[in-house]
């Protein structure tokens, strides 16, 4: 029967024989972490198994790694080690119980892998098209027609030891810069010998190893590959030479992914993982151009979010599939909730490398809107709530409305307050600014699950600690926030002078020549914002850098588009005072005076401490949540208020 919400996305297809609930697949995703031994924990197979209950018709396991000079970290499976069978077999048990597809990456560092298999010896090195020296200073040998034919066969064992695991489909990473896409692109490959110079050549590596992999599984088998259709990287390759080379593959795959870039570029990474910068589905044309050109199902990939969106790509042809990563971890359940009418209940990604940067930092996943990242298998095991307990929480940012949310999720009795007439605390800021606006459709999903849930909802009230001890609470829950920092500098209560709160408007209440006294993540988001506007922009930080506090991936994609932007900053460089002319510093240089209509303080937030004070005792146990702690980001927030619902 037809799905009546999302007729095209909701339809199976079929692939080589194997078939496919819906047109929604998991993309390729590292594990959180692995054991000593690079094997899956339980903690890893319930990540993955998360994103596959929640609707997706594949989840697919990222970086598979096919030898162990191709090695690029420790998130690999192993996948030239048979004793990584075990943990595969129980992915793909975990998928199957959810009617979903287990897939794996086929893949190799090549020039970028940090030769692991060397770690114990002086001879460290990479193997790669060149002889050369990698990012981290390893020398990268240019590999011999041996070594090329060898690895080929490394795939094709790693593809047979996935068939054997009973993983339903392998997905060979010939795109973002790893081995074969090393050998694909004209800037990266300089080789002489029938390996690079033309297109046919610098394709050979990558059609050997299909065929490798095709004998080593079989005909009755799906292969997928995932490659750049365009490298967006000077001397690489556009989409006439991506389209040749998905013609070449044609005849020898089963499913043609369509991916862009090479992640190893900073300024090309916000394309490969497109940064909220971009417009979504920036990258879909790719696919359909590839798809004008070949026989094979085609898939798209790229940020996407916007279930309409994804709908019409399919409904038009452009592609035969989407693939999602981020979407899955911010909400696992979201193509549930868009099969069954409830589209409006979904959280979207808002692209801001939270999951990115704790990845490739601490070591684990992480959400700004989804706290449950990181704790599946505790959540498989989650103890029921004691006797339902009467929970005041003050204040309806995001971390009390997650709290709120979650409490009653549980059974307990939730009344939440807040002094204004809207909930979503400083995600308010959020609603008109275009490159935000998930992170304001967030602030709208948590006020459907307010209702849903049976909360309580109390608005323009605000709750004193002595009416709060007169309700007699078990639980009072604090999230009042934070506020802006007000530099004590002369001319701060000139008119000119606003809040973020002047944003919470469509025109925003700002002049045509705006200055920005902070150059911190907030600051820089709001230049981009003005600049979009067409606002004569300026922004000024004291620091010797800017947006030194936004995840280097996001700082990427800010430079990206300051560079083609008018925007003006200025680091180390003090404010002084606030006059009718505008703003006044100190540089190295000496005094200066920047001409404004508008100054924005964006100088930072602190917590509202006396407020939190105020709820002291007033209750058997007072919680605090969020910026009440500390002014700190969006996932903070979240993260504390479900934690402390769950302590109840």
């Amino acid at each position: 029967m037809e799905n009546k919400f999302y007729p095209n996305l909701a339809k199976p297809i079929t692939i080589n024989g194997l078939t496919f609930k819906n047109r929604i697949f998991g993309s390729p995703m590292s594990n959180p972490e692995m054991d000593t031994e690079s094997q899956m924990r339980r903690e890893d197979i319930a990540f993955h198994e998360n994103r596959g209950k929640g609707g997706l018709a594949s989840v697919a396991i990222g970086l598979g790694v096919v030898d162990a000079i191709g090695r690029t970290h420790t998130k690999e499976v192993k996948l030239y080690d048979a004793m990584s069978l075990p943990s595969l077999k129980e992915f793909s048990k975990a998928m199957h119980r959810h009617n979903c597809n287990a897939v794996i990456e086929l893949q190799h560092g090549g020039r970028y892998a940090n030769a692991r298999a060397h770690n114990d010896s002086d001879d460290h090195f990479a193997y790669g098209p060149n002889d050369e020296m990698n990012s981290a200073g390893v020398a990268v040998k240019a590999m011999t027609e041996e070594q090329i034919y060898a690895t080929a066969k490394s795939f094709g064992s790693a593809a047979k030891l996935a068939k054997d695991a009973g993983i339903d489909m392998v997905l060979l990473h010939a795109g973002h810069g790893w081995l074969l896409h090393q050998f694909l692109s004209p800037a990266m490959n300089k080789r002489t010998d029938k390996w690079g110079g033309s297109l046919e050549n610098r394709s050979r590596f990558l059609l050997l190893v299909l065929d490798e992999i095709r004998a080593a599984v079989g005909p009755k088998y799906p292969i997928e590959v995932r490659y750049s259709g365009a490298e967006f990287d000077e001397g690489g390759y556009t989409i006439e030479e991506g389209v040749e080379i998905a013609k070449m593959m044609d005849d020898k795959v089963d499913l043609i992914h369509v991916s862009a870039g090479v992640h190893e570029n900073p300024e090309v990474f916000g394309i490969t993982h497109p940064s909220m910068f971009v417009p979504e589905g920036c990258n879909v044309f790719l696919a359909a151009e590839v798809k004008k050109h070949v026989k094979s199902p085609v898939a798209t990939v790229g940020g996407l979010t916007d279930m309409d969106m994804m709908e019409e790509i399919i409904a038009s042809g452009k592609a035969d599939i989407v693939e999602v990563a981020r979407q899955s971890i911010c909400d696992p359940y979201f193509p549930e909730k868009a099969f069954s009418g409830r589209s409006d209940e979904i959280v979207r990604c808002c692209r801001c490398f939270t999951c990115f940067y704790n990845y490739l930092t601490n070591r684990t996943y992480s959400c700004a809107f989804n706290p449950e990242v990181g704790n599946e298998l505790a959540n498989q095991y989650a103890a029921p709530p004691t006797t339902p307990k009467k929970v005041i929480v003050v204040g309806g940012g995001v971390g009390g409305m997650e709290a709120a949310v979650t409490a009653a999720e549980r059974g307990h009795s939730v009344s939440l307050y807040e002094k204004s007439a809207h909930l979503g605390g400083q995600l308010l800021s959020e609603q008109h600014i275009p490159f935000k606006h998930n992170m304001y459709n967030f602030v709208k999903v948590m006020e459907k699950r307010l209702a849903n849930t049976g909360v309580d909802v109390h608005m323009n009230t605000e709750l004193t600690g002595e009416q709060a001890v007169a309700m007699k609470a078990d639980v009072v829950m604090v999230a009042v926030g934070a506020s802006p920092i007000v530099p004590p500098i002369p001319g701060i209560d000139n008119k000119k002078v606003v809040t973020l709160d002047a944003l919470h408007q469509n025109p925003p209440a700002i002049g045509e020549k705006v200055v920005i006294l902070g150059g911190g993540l907030v600051g820089s988001e709001c230049a981009i914002y003005m600049d979009g506007l067409g606002k004569d922009v300026t922004m000024v930080e004291m620091n010797s850098d800017w947006a030194a506090d936004a995840y280097f991936m996001h700082k990427n994609a800010m430079i990206t588009y300051q560079r083609n932007s008018n925007i003006k900053i200025h680091t180390s460089t003090t404010a002084k005072a606030i006059t009718d002319e505008g703003l006044v510093c100190q540089t190295a240089d000496g005094e200066i005076t920047l001409a404004a209509d508008t100054i924005l303080l964006a100088a930072g937030m602190r917590a509202n401490r006396k407020v939190v004070e105020d709820f002291y005792n007033t209750a058997p146990r007072v919680f605090e949540i969020g910026d009440s702690i500390k002014a700190g980001r969006v996932a903070d927030a979240v993260g504390t208020g479900h934690a402390r619902a769950l302590d109840i």
